[in-house]
């Protein structure tokens, strides 16, 4: 095996810190990334990591090599590409991670379109409604709705998710339709968290420039959209949520807009990736396609 292949395992396992995942993650046997790495420690006659039973971390050599390997093995994915001016030529492994109800809805009926532009290319998509570490996971780039705040990852802005606040027949038919604000009083809200134990804001509404939040009764609470769909859909409460997640659920009338005068602000939504010299061009052809595939959705 050659030296580079040997530096991207080390990277991996240093980036995760296992041997397992790293295994994992290269879609090799643990014993072949273990060896792997005991053979570029020979290579360059220097320890690499200190392994314990618990976690793998690098020595200092090992951290100015896994710096170094870093850009190196970036700028050698730019390189095999250099020249390459038909896209359908990109090839390798791309692993991303987007919110759930995007990745059904929106990604995965449409993927086929990329995979018919670029066949080569190996795609490895977790969908989750949780904040992914990028780098420990190993994924080349996350879509993320909400506020982003990584100051370690570079931020590409796609635009503002439109929001709906929408309830289902069945819930409307025990509780009527609210008609204002005031009319909240005698209705429930689904509250969404991040994590569960904290605390929900309430219905957020937006009161010209000002974002306000009235608190609401709800028996339930969740931290998963597709749970939060489908307690709506099963008549436990109003939600509010991107219309881009609930737009067939909209126009199939499973659900119904309410209070269209009072939404909440619209929610940013941004591809993050790693900070690095080079980003590898299959990288940066997935994102372009997302950001197009995405573009119907935030007004840009």
């Amino acid at each position: 095996m050659n030296t580079l292949e040997l530096l991207r395992t080390f990277v991996r396992v240093s980036e995760l810190a296992s041997f397992t995942q790293a295994a994992d993650n290269l879609g090799l046997p643990r014993s072949s990334v273990s060896q792997q790495v005991q053979s570029l420690e020979t290579l360059l006659g220097t320890r690499l990591l200190h392994r314990t039973t618990r976690k793998v971390r690098p020595t200092q050599d090992g951290l100015v090599l896994y710096e170094r390997s870093k850009d190196l093995l970036a700028n050698m994915d730019e390189l095999e590409n250099l020249f390459r001016q038909d896209g359908t030529q990109l090839s390798g492994r791309l692993r991303i991670d987007m919110p759930t109800a995007i990745a059904r809805r929106q990604v995965a009926p449409r993927l086929g379109e990329f995979t018919a532009q670029h066949p080569a290319i190996e795609l490895e998509i977790s969908s989750s409604d949780r904040r992914v570490d990028l780098v420990r996971e190993g994924f080349d780039c996350v879509l993320r709705v909400g506020v982003v705040n990584e100051p370690n990852l570079i931020v590409r802005p796609l635009g503002q998710l439109p929001m709906v606040n929408c309830a289902s027949s069945a819930y409307l038919a025990q509780y009527g339709t609210p008609q204002n604000l005031e009319d909240l009083a005698q209705h429930r809200l689904i509250h969404y968290v991040p994590v569960l134990g904290s605390r929900s804001d309430g219905f957020e509404y937006l009161d010209g420039d000002t974002l306000r939040q009235l608190p609401m009764a709800g028996s339930v609470t969740v931290n998963n959209i597709d749970a939060y769909e489908g307690a709506c859909l099963g008549g436990l409460g109003i939600i509010q949520a991107p219309l881009i997640g609930v737009s067939e659920l909209l126009t199939s009338g499973q659900l119904h807009r309410l209070l269209t005068d009072y939404l909440p602000p619209p929610m940013p939504i941004s591809l993050l990736y790693a900070q690095r010299r080079h980003q590898p061009q299959r990288v940066r052809a997935f994102m372009q396609w997302l950001e197009e595939l995405l573009a119907e959705h935030t007004g840009t």
